[in-house]
């Protein structure tokens, strides 16, 4: 059993909103809608750039601030060391949002106790996403953790699912991955051989997290 984390067993999106909220406010602009979207939407932009190799993990992070304080009103620091400083405001607060989505920890508990092993892939930094990991509880969750920064793979690179199952020493066909992304987590996994679950919190009436884990370990019962 494979897993993402970001937005899969762990609340990123409640937790970036709550900081980013808490963040603006603190500027003294008004955490809007439109505010709101705006830090969004450069974080999605600023961290693809990231991704895909165009900027350090630091410098989206400066891209976001430069891209955002004027929309809010807000004077820009001259240097990076100052847009340093000011972003570790927001980071303070994000981190002080961290929640697993409600189930989460139990069902990896179930899934171990059935005899599962258990993998996860994130992209991200190993600092952070670790940090995540300590911080929620999941830090001896899983028999195997891939970040992309260590392992050198993003998804949907195939590398990074075949790594995961290679430090797991069971074949890609084996592996069932669970993740909220289409491209990245679902034709990810599917491109190597991994059968693939989208979860998505967001949609209303969506079934929770271990529904639908155990439907798709139903299925493949099923089908073998």
């Amino acid at each position: 059993m494979c897993f993402d984390l970001d937005g899969t067993l762990f609340d990123h999106a409640g937790a970036a909103r709550a900081g980013a909220t808490h963040f603006i406010e603190g500027l003294g602009s008004a955490a809007t809608e439109s505010a709101l979207d705006a830090w969004s939407s450069a974080k999605a932009e600023q961290f693809e750039r990231w991704r895909s190799g165009q900027i350090s993990f630091q410098g989206q992070r400066r891209e976001r601030l430069r891209a955002v304080l004027p929309r809010l009103g807000a004077e820009l620091p001259r240097d990076d060391d100052a847009l340093d400083r000011l972003f570790e405001g927001y980071l303070r607060s994000y981190r002080a949002s961290w929640r697993l989505f409600p189930g989460s920890a139990s069902l990896l508990r179930e899934l171990r106790v059935g005899g599962y092993r258990l993998g996860l892939l994130t992209n991200g930094t190993e600092e952070q996403q670790r940090d995540k990991l300590g911080r929620t509880g999941l830090d001896s969750a899983f028999d195997a953790v891939c970040v992309s920064e260590h392992i050198g793979y993003q998804k949907p690179d195939a590398r990074a699912f075949l790594t995961l199952a290679d430090e797991l020493d069971v074949d890609a066909a084996d592996c069932l991955f669970v993740g909220d992304d289409a491209d990245r987590d679902i034709a990810g996994a599917r491109a190597v051989g991994m059968r693939a679950v989208l979860v998505d919190h967001s949609a209303a009436g969506a079934a929770d997290l271990r529904t639908v884990v155990l439907a798709a370990l139903r299925d493949d019962e099923a089908i073998r």
